[in-house]
């Protein structure tokens, strides 16, 4: 918060440790100070004679600065201006704090939906299921199975590069990815007929969506990693060819190592040991852009974002692995042939 009475400081360096502090008049208000030594008339300030003629504005004691201070807030108060409104608007955030529009020159790089997307283009398609738009992807959608593990919140920011980088209200964004022992609902064996961690959400006017769900497993040749696909309205996501996005979160190390140190992610320290992002067959190409603002702790969960900006107006790409092979050596065995 930007301080009310301003440290003044000598534009000379020698006075550069010794700020004072004084809550009129600063250093430009010197310009104010008038004196006719022709006429031996007496300096003012702002109409009124100075107290010690002889010294600066600053210092002529404290009388002179409260008649000061009262006179200006009077002036303040004839325009509706009080001293909460000045320390409301010195605290409000100014645009170099937050992410401007123009920030947004990037797409962010597509890849692989893998083998498990289950969104029809690979065997079983939870986007015809009633019930997939969610917030809370924990559970099945059938109210099944919940899968256990360390909680994450996500937060995406659709950004849409077209509409000058404003957000992309509307489209709708499916995740998926797998649960703390690496395997993925609808493929794994056993879990053919569940359906946690995967969920829509629509986009709106903030431009964000918000998952619930668990820090993701990692199984032997990926790293921890999120998948998602954008779409550009609700009514799009029964065709996976409908897409506008394809890509994958690359989830932090420092995070997934704290978060690999639970009993329920059996393996996965392991698994991360023996990858990084430079030898993951997906994001070894860059991961700059995918990988996400990250904080909390294993006890009271992770709160994780991310911007995702999309430029409509070129062909959507697939990186990563040509035929998704993104899943090597997932608990859940070999992608199904279909």
């Amino acid at each position: 918060m930007t301080p009310l009475f301003r440290s003044r400081r000598r534009a000379t360096p020698e006075h550069a440790e010794n700020p004072r502090y004084t809550a009129y008049p600063t250093a430009s208000e010197h310009d104010a100070l008038t004196s006719d030594a022709a006429s031996g008339a007496a300096p003012t300030f702002e109409g009124r004679p100075l107290d010690r003629p002889h010294e600066d504005v600053e210092d002529q004691g404290l009388a002179f600065d409260l008649t000061t201070a009262i006179s200006r807030r009077r002036a303040l108060g004839v325009f509706g201006i009080g001293a909460g409104a000045l320390a409301l608007a010195a605290c409000a955030p100014t645009s170099s704090s937050s992410t401007s529009a123009a920030d947004f020159t990037e797409e962010m790089p597509g890849e692989t939906a893998g083998p498990y997307p289950g969104d029809g283009s690979n065997g079983q398609d939870v986007l015809e299921i009633s019930g997939v738009e969610r917030s809370d992807i924990r559970s099945s959608i059938d109210g099944g199975t919940t899968a256990d593990g360390v909680k994450m919140i996500l937060t995406m920011n659709i950004v849409d590069m077209v509409n000058s980088n404003g957000p992309m209200t509307g489209a709708a964004v499916y995740i998926w990815h797998c649960d703390a022992v690496g395997e993925y609902s609808m493929y794994s064996t056993g879990l053919e007929n569940e359906t946690y961690l995967r969920g829509v959400q629509v986009v709106g006017d903030d431009g964000t969506v918000t998952f619930t769900t668990i820090f993701p497993g990692c199984y032997a040749g990926r790293w921890p990693h999120i998948h998602f696909e954008v779409f550009p309205d609700i009514d799009s996501i029964t065709d996976a060819t409908h897409a506008v996005l394809t890509s994958q979160i690359a989830l932090p190390e420092e995070a997934s190592t704290a978060v690999y140190a639970d009993s329920r992610y059996t393996g996965s320290a392991q698994n991360l040991s023996g990858v990084t992002l430079e030898t993951d067959n997906v994001f070894s190409d860059g991961w700059e852009l995918q990988v996400p603002e990250i904080s909390g702790s294993v006890s009271s969960g992770y709160t994780v974002r991310i911007d995702v900006p999309i430029d409509t107006s070129t062909e959507s790409e697939v990186g990563g692995m040509p035929g998704g092979g993104g899943a090597q050596g997932a608990p859940g065995g070999a992608p199904p042939s279909t």
